[in-house]
This record gives structure tokens, sequence and C-alpha cells, in this order.
């Protein structure tokens, strides 16, 4: 009996959909760019007075460009010039450490974003996973904290820190916020209670206590909105500025948000040093620009999942 050769059959071939041009869609797409336009505009309005000189500025404000392009108001925010090049250039004799400061802010955001995250992983697991008598109405007078402005809670801090005889440090400026927040609390509970529970079930078989399971189970889950919460309360501690000037009167503890208000008051004769204080802005926001842009993804996916609208 003869074998018939089976004949391949030729895949279909599939052509790509092209959306036809719509009059709303283009008018959503102009909307969108107009929206990004205005966004940016601030960014590209401070770099263009960085790049300019003062004496530029003062000619031509209205030009788009660079008046005068030069990079010496970088080189005043980074202390590169000399007390005589500045004041020719327009800008204060007295200069600005920034690098002293930039340590001093990567040291306080740090310290907040570590204890803050550990501590409030912890609360936000008690709330979600453990079982105790008045667990919800607790954390409803936990989630209350959100409505109390933060301005309310400065003058007693001070106070603490002042009879803790840590004014005018570091840990001074960092202890107000090292421990949990409502809003911490309540991002990672949300995230914890989506957690299948057969997988700690799973673990107590095995032997784990409660203590095993959140450091070896529950923490590496939760990966993503760690991370995401992370960032965002970087940022927040980094762009923090209220507090820190409340408690910080010397170098050594003078973080870089409350050093740009001092090279802004550092005021020559001829008129403020734009330049240099749009230069000193910039490079102050930079390092935060670069990490949101980093994690912008994996925040948006884990503020959706965490059902956070």
């Amino acid at each position: 009996m003869a074998a018939v050769a089976a004949t391949p059959t030729k895949a279909p071939t599939v052509h790509p959909v092209r959306r036809r041009f719509s009059l709303g869609r283009a008018a959503a797409w102009t909307v969108m760019g107009l929206i990004v336009l205005i966004t940016l505009l601030p960014f590209y309005w401070i770099l263009r007075t960085a790049l300019s000189t003062n004496a530029g500025l003062g000619a031509d404000p209205t030009n788009p460009l660079p008046a005068d392009l030069t990079g010496s108001g970088f080189e005043r925010a980074l202390g590169l010039q000399s007390a005589k090049e500045a004041i020719a250039q327009g800008g204060a004799g007295g200069g600005l450490d920034f690098w002293r400061y930039l340590l001093n802010s990567v040291i306080v955001s740090t310290l907040i974003t570590g204890c803050q995250i550990f501590f409030s992983a912890m609360a936000a697991y008690a709330f979600s996973r453990l079982r105790w008598r008045g667990r919800d109405k607790v954390f409803g007078l936990f989630l209350a904290g959100l409505m109390v402005p933060t301005i309310f809670t400065l003058l007693p801090n001070f106070v603490l820190i002042k009879q803790l005889h840590l004014v005018d440090t570091l840990f001074g400026i960092a202890l107000p916020s090292l421990f949990m927040t409502p809003f911490a609390v309540f991002f990672l509970r949300q995230f914890f209670m989506n957690v299948p529970r057969e997988v700690e079930e799973a673990a107590l078989l095995d032997g784990a206590g409660k203590v095993k399971i959140f450091f070896r189970v529950i923490l590496p889950m939760a990966s993503t909105p760690i991370i995401t919460l992370s960032v965002l309360t970087y940022i927040t501690s980094w762009n923090d500025y209220f507090w820190p000037l409340m408690v910080s009167y010397s170098d050594s503890s003078r973080v870089l948000t409350v050093a740009l208000a001092i090279f802004r008051a550092q005021t020559p004769a001829t008129g403020v040093d734009w330049s240099g204080l749009t230069a000193a802005t910039l490079i102050a926001a930079l390092p935060m620009l670069v990490l949101f842009a980093c994690f912008a993804r994996r925040i948006v996916s884990s503020i959706g999942f965490t059902g956070i609208k």
C-alpha cells in the first residue's frame, strides 16, 4: 500500500491591523502632547537659566535659548569657583559646600527609608495576617493619622527633639519619620492580604514560626511593593524642607534642600544669582528624577496590584 505524503499546509498570513484615522484620536493625542509639553517646560526653563549668565538673563530675559551659554552656574553650585570668580560672574562669594550637604541628604534619606520600610512591613503583617482582638479598630484608628496635617506635628516633634538634645544633628532630622507611617502600613497591608494563606500554612507544617515566615516567605514575595514604597519614601524624605530647616543650624546637619535656601539668601549686591541657584536646584533634583525614571513602571504596576486608585 503506497504511503500518501501529507502536504504541508501554509500558515495564514497575519496582516497588522491598521487603525483608522479619526478626528477624536487626533484631538486626544494633541491634548496629551500639550500636557507633556506644559509639564516639561519648567524643567527646560530651569536648564536654560542654569546655562546662562546672570548678565545675559538681565539683558534678554525672554529669550527661550540660554543667554551667553556657559557652565559657570554649575561650577558655583559645586564649589569649583573661587570667591573672586563667583563675584565676577554675578554670584556670591560665600559659595556652597555642595558635597557635604549632598552627603547629609543621602544619610538622612537612607536612614529614614530603611527604618520606615522595616517597621511598616512588620506592622502591616500584624494588621493583615495575625488575628488579635480589636485589630480592625486599631487599624482604623491608625489610618486616621492620614487626616492629621503634618504642620500640626512640627511643634511637638521639635519639643521632643530638643528634650532629647538632638537638635542640629542628622539623627534628630530623621527621628520623627524613622518609624512606621499610616500610608506605608496601608500600602503594604493591601499586598499582604493578597498573599495566599496556603503559603504560610505550608511553611508552618515545615516547622517555621511566624518570625521566620515573615522574613523568609512574606518579605521576598513583597519585593516589588517594598521597592516601590522605598522609592516613594526616599523621594519624600529627600525633598523635605521645613522640618530640617527647624532643627538644623550648622553645616554639619544641613541637608541639600535647606542649603539651597541658604544659597538663595547669599544675594550679592548685583541681584539674585539665578544661574547658580537654578543649577544647584537641577543638580539636587537630578538624582530623584533618575531614581523615579528607573522605577516608574514598577511603581505603576505595584500601585495597581495593591488596589490603590
